[in-house]
């Protein structure tokens, strides 16, 4: 992916990296997982790690795409710190994985659909504006909404039918 053009803020830039996450989602739906899809970037644009959400196929409650791309970045730079990276998910971290952004200090969180249920960046909770907590994540919500709803709604819709027969 050429960002050398691109703002880290542009809607170009985060639009391009959501199209890397949604690619991700659309292997987890393939496989059966619940259609998730995370990448982790530096402030350039270079995607760091890629994951979709695994829970099924590792029989693991923690293996949330977020949590996946978080662990694969932080092995690849051989460092627990993820500093000037940005986590690009499409749908809102849970509480789980907004614990590890905060942890991984990543410097910001872009998703693309809401999770009322879940959400812990603004839906349900609001980690990131937490000040008692010792690193606030800038959060954009709503890049390339409409194709991350979409793709979830589908798989659950597509579900239920077959849960109903």
């Amino acid at each position: 992916m050429d960002t050398s053009d691109l703002s880290n803020n542009s809607e170009t830039f985060h639009n391009r990296l959501m199209d890397a996450a949604l690619e991700q989602a659309q292997k987890a739906r393939d496989a059966g997982e619940v259609p998730i899809g995370a990448v982790v970037a530096d402030e350039t644009g270079k995607l760091m790690a890629s994951a979709f959400n695994q829970t099924i196929q590792m029989a693991d409650p923690t293996a949330h795409a977020e949590i996946l791309a978080i662990r694969k970045a932080a092995d690849r730079i051989q460092n627990y710190r993820l500093l000037n990276m940005s986590l690009y998910v499409t749908i809102e971290p849970c509480i789980m994985c907004m614990g590890a952004v905060i942890h991984a200090r990543l410097t910001r969180v872009v998703f693309g659909t809401r999770d009322p249920k879940w959400g812990g960046a603004g839906s349900l909770y609001n980690f990131a504006a937490d000040r008692r907590l010792n690193h606030e994540p800038e959060i954009i919500s709503g890049v390339r909404e409409n194709e991350c709803r979409t793709i979830i709604v589908d798989f659950f819709t597509a579900k239920r039918l077959k849960n109903s027969r």
